[in-house]
């Protein structure tokens, strides 16, 4: 009884290796693209910019909307997102002010890319995204994505940049 169990689970692995001998392995995809995200900024042209500054929620909204981005981008398979929190430190003032320094910055850090998000806060309850992807070593801009303005104060912003990743930064890829 032992014996035959013993041929039969040999036979049984030996036919499992055959079909896993004639069953291709799967391709692999490209690499995924190093990219470093900054936090994202306020370009405050509303009336009010000049007596309401940012505040707390304003910051905080901010941060969630890089954060959708990064997380977007690392749930995509296309992106791996690297750190930027040790390269900052040259920089004076916003990065949408420095003229694409921040695709330097994104090759200190070791990336192959970098992501700059700016809201544009058009009125207390409207605003405007656009994120710029530049090749970290030339600087040349690879995607520049805008939403046009969008209603909502700045709880909506993390919205806003969902619907500008999956419509224009992360849009399906076309089947081949």
């Amino acid at each position: 009884m032992r014996a035959a169990r013993s041929s039969v689970l040999r036979a049984g692995a030996g036919a499992a290796l055959g079909v896993l001998a004639i069953v291709p392995p799967a391709a692999a995809g490209p690499d995924p693209i190093t990219i470093a995200v900054f936090d994202f900024e306020l370009a405050d042209a509303s009336a009010s910019s000049g007596v309401i500054g940012k505040d707390a929620i304003d910051l905080e909204n901010l941060k969630e909307a890089a954060e959708v981005a990064r997380r977007m981008l690392s749930a995509s398979g296309r992106y791996r997102v690297v750190d930027t929190s040790g390269v900052r430190g040259g920089v004076k003032g916003d990065i949408q002010d420095c003229r694409g320094c921040e695709a330097g910055l994104a090759w200190k850090a070791g990336a192959d890319q970098s992501m700059a998000g700016v809201v544009t806060r058009v009125g207390r309850t409207e605003h405007t995204v656009q994120i710029v992807i530049r090749d970290s070593r030339t600087g040349d801009i690879v995607s520049n994505s805008f939403t046009g303005l969008r209603m909502g104060a700045n709880y909506s912003w993390p919205r806003a940049v969902t619907w500008l990743m999956n419509n224009k930064v992360l849009p399906p890829q076309q089947a081949q």
